[in-house]
């Protein structure tokens, strides 16, 4: 299922996707309280999903778990600038603020202080229990679903930081979205990153370096991961530039597309 977290009025919720009772569009089955954190039932209410504002598919209560460097051509794209191509022989694992984390169609802001911010469109997961030390084998039954992510980055910042904290965590540079898909088949998902309309990164989640039960459970190993915990799985080649005016989209089969202006 694909559950939203959206606005309604002045009212926050959480919603499950579904056809519309007369046949006509999508409508969003209202939900009582956080699905990631308990057990929920519908209310009964259900809104046109075009009359409802989507939001981040998470409350961003914690923390954001990134991996760098998960696709071979990538690792082979920034060698020019790092000088290391070397693919990482465990997930390299940075975090993300919960600070930085928006919806879709919130705007990227780009800092003043940066002249080089760029795209990286991911497969995020969400997690949905309490994770320790968990084994990659017992990896995805803590899992609550998936869905799109962009991790915003001030490349110039990451290049003469020389860590990640300060380039990869600005406010707005985590958008999420557009919805949580609770089921996907995780052997071969195409993404592609879209700015302007043109076509920047495309590939398969086939290719990564390491699989998402191994991030999860080398993550695991450091942090207890909780709840509505975001696990961003890395890019692609093909990140590149933000300008002010660029709209910018995320596509994830089987979960939708994250669209983002930027100022």
């Amino acid at each position: 299922m694909k559950v939203a977290r959206f606005q309604f009025d002045d009212e926050i919720s959480y919603g499950v996707l579904d056809a519309a009772e007369d046949g006509d569009g999508v409508e969003i089955v209202e939900l009582t309280g956080d699905p990631m954190m308990a057990g929920y039932e519908t209310t009964g209410r259900r809104l046109p999903l075009e009359q409802v504002r989507l939001l981040a598919p998470v409350i961003p209560r914690s923390k954001v778990v990134c991996v760098g460097k998960n696709y071979a051509d990538h690792v082979a794209e920034m060698a020019g600038e790092t000088g290391d191509g070397t693919a990482p022989p465990e997930p390299l694992l940075f975090l993300k603020p919960n600070t930085s984390i928006i919806g879709p169609d919130e705007p990227i802001v780009r800092p003043e202080i940066s002249e080089r911010v760029e795209f990286e469109g991911e497969l995020a997961v969400v997690m949905g229990a309490v994770t320790k030390n968990v084994s990659e084998e017992e990896a995805l039954s803590r899992v609550f679903g998936f869905t799109c992510a962009n991790d915003v980055t001030a490349r110039d910042l990451q290049l003469t930081d020389g860590q990640w904290a300060r380039a990869k965590g600005f406010d707005t540079f985590c958008p999420l979205g557009p919805v949580i898909e609770t089921d996907l088949d995780l052997e071969d998902v195409e993404l592609a990153t879209r700015v302007n309309g043109e076509e920047k990164q495309r590939t398969s989640t086939a290719l990564f370096i390491h699989d998402i039960p191994k991030i999860i459970a080398h993550a695991s190993q450091a942090f207890t991961l909780l709840p509505g915990d975001v696990i961003l799985t890395g890019t692609p080649s093909g990140v590149g530039r933000l300008a002010a005016g660029d709209s910018v989209e995320v596509e994830v089969e089987g979960v939708g597309i994250l669209r983002n202006p930027v100022r």
